[in-house]
């Protein structure tokens, strides 16, 4: 029995394979100053401004039990800390320490250079003009709410 033919490149293997190669290179970067990707993307987003934990679970794609683990790691070792926030008393934010921050700006200089180096392969118009893309194809992707097939 033969395989049915294939008429365009499996861009999902393509990209969860580049994807994951990427990842990995970031993980190991990070791990040199004691980060995540997980980690670096959550302060990051905190200090951008005041943020509850849900909102910072959304924005970093983490699930609840992820979100809790990721926060308590950071309050263990002093880089961020929850607190009330100021508009609404009842609700909770992850306020960033100047620790945190420190680590933040060390951790997206890593980032940065990750990224550049992933990137350094491409002409520099064939980077803009792939970013690009890439972005337009993302953000197509979370335009509407994705409908998996239920089981059998």
């Amino acid at each position: 029995m033969a395989a049915p033919e294939r008429t365009v490149l499996d861009v999902s293997r393509l990209l969860n394979e580049a994807g994951h190669t990427l990842t990995n290179r970031l993980a190991g970067a990070l791990a040199e100053v004691d980060l995540t990707p997980r980690t670096q993307c959550v302060l990051v987003h905190a200090l951008e401004e005041e943020r509850t934990q849900i909102q910072l679970a959304a924005l970093a794609g983490l699930d609840k039990t992820t979100m809790v683990s990721t926060v308590d790691d950071l309050e263990r070792r002093g880089l961020a800390e929850r607190r009330p926030s100021a508009a609404d008393r009842r609700a909770r934010i992850i306020a960033v320490t100047e620790k945190g921050r420190l680590a933040a700006e060390e951790g997206q200089r890593i980032v940065d250079r990750v990224h550049d180096e992933a990137l350094s392969a491409f002409p520099a118009e064939a980077r803009a003009t792939f970013l690009t893309l890439l972005e337009a194809m993302a953000a197509d992707q979370v335009s509407g709410p994705v409908r998996r097939a239920r089981g059998m």
